[in-house]
């Protein structure tokens, strides 16, 4: 996702954006037949999942309501996701 300094700066405005913990919102789009791949991303958090199809199906926008315990946590997730084929982080 971030190089190291990319990284330290994005978790920097993290912690100055939030207290942990929080809600985060992720927002993704998938190719549909990696949208379960997603989800899994999450399969241990509590989170509330939003989906909306392309018009002709072939991507699929996912949008992940996450409470998330710090800024390491919400960098593991996006740094999960980067390994997921076609994925596109908003």
């Amino acid at each position: 996702m971030y190089s190291g300094e990319d990284q330290d700066k994005f978790r920097e405005l993290l912690n100055a954006e939030y207290s942990w913990p929080a809600r985060y919102t992720y927002k993704f789009v998938v190719p549909t037949a990696a949208v379960e791949s997603v989800r899994d991303l999450f399969a241990d958090l509590e989170v509330e999942f939003s989906e909306k199809a392309s018009s002709g199906g072939k991507y699929t926008s996912v949008t992940i309501n996450a409470s998330m315990e710090n800024a390491d946590q919400i960098i593991s997730i996006y740094e999960q996701a980067a390994s997921i084929e076609g994925i596109i982080s908003l």
